[in-house]
């Protein structure tokens, strides 16, 4: 049958896109008993997840949570749908019980929890800045802080990646032009696996009377001793004017929060569109962060396994052509174009190892790239065979 001429601009582009092995598409994947990942009927060691701490696949960890819950005497308030936005019906009890744990953790005066990390990416930014106001962030910042900037009213400007002579150059040529300066980053940055030198933003926004918005998003669960991420590992928790952390990754769950001033926690209840208008998370879902980020500081054991397995990779592909040596558990192995990224990985996932390609337009034209994410529940023995096919 032949298509509706309306849809023709959307087929050339797709055709575009699969020609240029820019095409994306969705996969259907299950876990495995053995904690590997079924896809297509055949199973596979995952190198591109999130769940850095391994908790995604601790059935024992579940199976406590559910224990617990089942001993409440009101389970109403683990309840399996929102129903409303939090500003209508939407804040059950559990919400209160994580912001203030939060809040403990950190020893902030508030905290706030999202939907997801790109509801409070997109949301807290245009919230917090107006017109007269100036964003500066560093140039690989997260798409979801991207389409943030893009909602805010505020002037923007980009300085090099990590290149903190560039931030100060800029905010030595404009600081006395605006009325607030806020400076964005990320914590640990996903496609480089590289970290900010958290020391010298501070320092710099200090110096020049600025806001930090940082993204902890990688960092959460894997960096610092309570794993409360790479503020808390250089002991600058306090200086962190606006800590994002998401819940999605080394958490094993859904959402994400700031941790702040409660002057902050106000303004955002009032005037952050992506938490007004939306429906409020699962009451279970919240339950389970609560559970996990309980116990965040019990798995320093696991933080530990992870560094190391991480830097004996990074030893073990120092002469490969293409890899960064990243200072965490991100390992990326640039291979130029989208094609040699998609044939390296067909060459893994023919061994047994799923790692996707990273392709244009998620990362500069020639640096499409293998990702090996790593995780917790990862053995050596299975990274050492892998680094023999590489």
């Amino acid at each position: 049958m032949k298509e509706d001429p309306k849809y023709d601009r959307y087929l050339a582009e797709l055709k575009n896109l699969a020609t240029n092995k820019h095409l994306r598409d969705l996969k259907s994947l299950e876990k495995s008993p053995s904690g590997k990942v079924i896809w297509n009927g055949k199973e596979y060691l995952n190198l591109s997840s999130n769940d850095y701490l391994g908790l995604a696949s601790d059935i024992d960890l579940y199976n406590s949570f559910l224990n617990e819950i089942k001993q409440e005497s009101n389970l109403t308030k683990y309840g399996l749908a929102g129903m409303s936005s939090r500003l209508l019906t939407g804040n059950a009890s559990p919400y209160e019980k994580l912001e203030n744990l939060l809040s403990d953790l950190y020893n902030t005066e508030s905290a706030l929890v999202f939907n997801s990390g790109y509801h409070a990416n997109i949301g807290i930014i245009p919230a917090l800045s107006q017109k007269g106001d100036l964003i500066i962030s560093d140039e690989l910042i997260h798409a979801s802080m991207i389409d943030g900037l893009r909602l805010s009213k505020a002037e923007r400007k980009r300085f090099n990646h990590l290149d903190y002579d560039h931030l100060e150059l800029i905010l030595k040529e404009e600081r006395a032009n605006y009325d607030q300066v806020f400076i964005i980053a990320e914590s640990l940055y996903s496609m480089n696996g590289d970290c900010t030198d958290l020391k010298k933003v501070v320092d710099l926004k200090n110096k020049y009377n600025a806001f930090l918005y940082l993204d902890e998003a990688h960092a959460l669960g894997v960096r610092g001793i309570k794993g409360l991420g790479l503020a808390e590992e250089y002991n600058l928790i306090s200086e962190i004017d606006l800590l994002v952390g998401t819940f999605g990754k080394a958490i094993a769950s859904q959402g994400a929060f700031i941790v702040c001033k409660k002057s902050i926690k106000d303004f955002l209840v009032n005037k952050m569109r992506s938490l007004i208008f939306t429906t409020a998370l699962p009451p279970i879902c919240v339950s389970w962060t609560h559970f996990i980020m309980e116990r965040i500081s019990d798995y320093n054991e696991k933080r530990i396994h992870l560094n190391t397995i991480s830097q004996k990779f990074k030893n073990a592909l120092q002469s490969k052509p293409g890899v960064n040596l990243s200072n965490s558990h991100i390992i990326p192995l640039i291979t130029g174009d989208n094609t040699s990224a998609t044939q390296l990985a067909e060459k893994l996932q023919s061994q047994n190892f799923l790692a996707f390609p990273i392709r244009t337009p998620t990362v500069p034209e020639n640096t499409a790239r293998i990702r090996f994410s790593l995780t917790a529940n990862l053995l050596w023995k299975d990274l050492l065979t892998l680094s023999t096919i590489l």
